[in-house]
């Protein structure tokens, strides 16, 4: 009896020793691309390399396993027949395409988040539009998909003089031959099916090593059927009543009034001064970094504008993201609370009708409109704001149903539009509406609360020509740059009106322009700026105290002397003691506090890591366990998942 792979089997011997090789390759290139990065000593490179086969087998496994299904079902009486050449010529290019197809996906994904295939490329799917236009404008399409077609045609040629078409269509072996190789990548798959998880392959503290030993194809179908993950299940928990009070015993203030301190973080918050009732507008920019601006350090003179306005308001130099994509953004600045697993809530079910920051706004009388210079529709975000009462102004191209939005809907018009791209307009654009639509709440006499989403930091980083100095489309430094001219323009023309005096304008980031990095949380990666501007009677000041997203919309309400009901986690940064300074970072599966220069991490499979960060170097050195550290961070993001999934976010609350 032969052992192994049959003559029937030849055309799937080589197809998989083909995916195999290009995996290789293709871990060899980012091995190299991020050398630096990478720890490279010989033990723990062959460790990776070994690991990453193993998870290369078993992703070619379920490839194999519908030609192993064909190839032993179908009669050796059939085998060459006309029949039988089409479908094996069918369904071996098109598995070569997938193969190359994913080794450029691959390559271009890892250029823009030095990751495998995660979460992104799944949603990637979704807003086809978007996606195309953007990879369209970004890259040379037709050279990629000529590179892919010659590159298919040139292995099905090999494979024909290799006569590897030839012995599989000649073979006349029987059925119980054809079984053992049937029975052993049948076995493969089910193994990997039932056992082995993605994050199996994450044995190294250096989170490059760890990407290294994945495998794309299977890290983007681990990531589709594990885009939500359950916090009791995967998480460190307490008890949660124990939760609750740990929690609210950090966020209440001493003029608190807390409903149920054991099952709600539900709170009256009271401030002694007059309520003052300023328009606010808040410019959410994409992708900004605080190591672009020269404001912290930055030598390459990219934000004259937003330097100069560091000095003459509120800047909080030490404030961090929460995440690492807009929508988790958008969650920590309207719900202020830390990141729960898996998606963000703005992508979740049960996501409208939430007490976000607009509901205090609303309670205050004021409008509260959100502005996009894309379709809304991307990442859910205008079916999130309208759910929770926002009026909505984007570009309106119609791919979102209008029955999901339910509150007023403006389309930026053609007419509107000096610039597009993938993305939206460009900012300048969406300022200008912003104004023309400012104009028309102040004629109503009622204040108002606009929510701005630039689009223009983001890769293809095109933006109109002639308006600085770096060229459309040469690279991250020309976006930041034209952000940065566009925020100047958009302020130079708001002085000019009536509502300027009495409007407060917030500047923050969404997220860094790239969270990527060595170790499980890269630190450095979430610092961002922030700042609060034109704010009667408070005077220019730095604050260095570390804090978060989720505290800027309470310090505002503060300042503001506002007394309102409040559901949010955030504080006011201005009041807070040493003690009081943290920050929440994650992404969809690390969660982290940060207190200090100490990083306590959850990560899923019930795991917690503790280090000391060096911000230095950035590095994260091992700490032993602090218990009462560990309490409070699986109090604070146990809550955070216990009150979204019993509806403790909701407008009302039965506590």
């Amino acid at each position: 009896m032969k052992i192994g792979f049959t003559k029937r089997f030849e055309l799937l011997k080589g197809f998989i020793l083909l995916f195999l090789g290009i995996s290789l390759l293709l871990r060899v290139i980012f091995l190299i691309w991020n050398f630096s990065e990478i720890d490279h000593g010989v033990i723990t490179v062959f460790t990776t390399f070994l690991i990453g086969l193993f998870y290369d087998i078993g992703t070619v496994s379920f490839f194999a396993l519908i030609a192993t299904l064909y190839f032993l079902i179908v009669p050796k009486g059939l085998n060459g027949t006309m029949a039988d050449r089409i479908i094996c010529y069918t369904g071996f290019i098109v598995g070569v395409l997938i193969i190359f197809f994913s080794f450029f996906a691959e390559i271009t994904f890892w250029e823009e988040f030095q990751r495998r295939f995660n979460f992104i490329a799944v949603d990637y799917l979704i807003y086809t539009y978007e996606v195309v236009k953007n990879i369209n404008e970004s890259y040379p399409i037709p050279i990629l998909i000529g590179s892919i077609g010659i590159l298919v045609m040139l292995t099905v040629i090999l494979f024909i003089r290799l006569r590897i078409f030839k012995r599989t269509f000649e073979s006349t072996d029987p059925f119980k031959i054809r079984l053992l190789p049937s029975v052993i990548i049948l076995g493969i798959a089910l193994i990997f099916t039932l056992f082995i998880k993605n994050e199996n392959a994450e044995i190294s503290d250096n989170r490059y090593n760890n990407e290294l030993s994945k495998a794309g194809i299977y890290s983007f179908f681990a990531a589709f059927r594990n885009n939500e993950l359950s916090y009791p299940e995967f998480y460190k928990t307490e008890p949660i009543k124990e939760a609750f009070l740990k929690v609210n015993e950090n966020i209440k203030t001493f003029q608190d009034s807390i409903y149920a301190p054991s099952t709600g973080i539900r709170r009256y918050i009271r401030n002694d001064g007059e309520e003052k009732k300023p328009n606010i507008i808040f410019i959410c920019i994409e992708s900004l970094s605080a190591k672009y601006l020269g404001a912290f350090g930055n030598e390459n003179m990219l934000t004259p504008t937003l330097d100069s306005l560091s000095q003459v308001g509120l800047s909080f130099d030490n404030l961090m993201a929460t995440g690492t994509r807009t929508v988790r953004g958008m969650e920590a600045i309207t719900l202020s609370i830390p990141p729960t697993p898996g998606r963000s809530i703005v992508k979740r079910k049960k996501n409208n009708n939430l007490f976000t920051i607009g509901e205090v706004f609303r309670g205050k009388g004021y409008s509260r409109t959100f502005f996009y210079g894309g379709d809304g529709y991307f990442d859910n975000m205008d079916k999130y704001f309208s759910g929770n009462g926002f009026d909505i102004v984007d570009r309106g191209r119609g791919f979102l149903p209008s029955a999901d939005i339910v509150t007023n809907r403006k389309n930026i018009a053609d007419e509107e539009v000096t610039f597009e791209n993938a993305w939206g307009v460009c900012d300048e654009d969406i300022y200008k509406k912003v104004i023309k639509e400012a104009d028309s709440a102040f004629a109503t006499g009622r204040p108002f609360f606009d929510f701005i989403m630039t689009t223009s930091n983001h890769k293809p980083y095109t933006y109109p020509a002639n308006k600085i100095s770096i060229p459309s489309g040469t690279g991250r430094y020309g976006a930041i740059k034209y952000t940065d001219f566009a925020i100047q323009e958009f302020l130079r023309n708001a002085k000019q009106k009536p509502w300027f005096k009495n409007t407060v304008f917030i500047l923050m980031a969404d997220h860094c322009a790239s969270s990527a990095g060595r170790w499980e949380l890269d630190v450095a990666n979430y610092h961002i700026p922030a700042m609060i501007l034109n704010l009667d009677g408070v005077e220019q000041q730095h604050i260095d105290r570390l804090c978060s997203q989720v505290d800027i919309f309470p310090t505002l309400f503060a300042q503001l002397d506002w007394t309102y009901e409040s559901n949010l986690f955030g504080q006011d940064i201005l009041k807070m003691e040493e003690t009081d300074e943290r920050a929440f970072i994650g992404n969809y599966r690390k969660l982290g506090l940060l207190k200090g220069h100490e990083l306590m991490i959850l990560g899923d499979q019930k795991q917690a890591n503790f280090y000391n960060w060096k911000r230095d170097d950035n590095s994260l050195v091992a700490k032993p366990m602090n218990q009462d550290f560990l309490k409070e961070t699986i109090s604070y993001f146990q809550v955070a998942d216990h009150l979204y999934n019993n509806n403790g976010l909701s407008l009302k609350v039965n506590e």
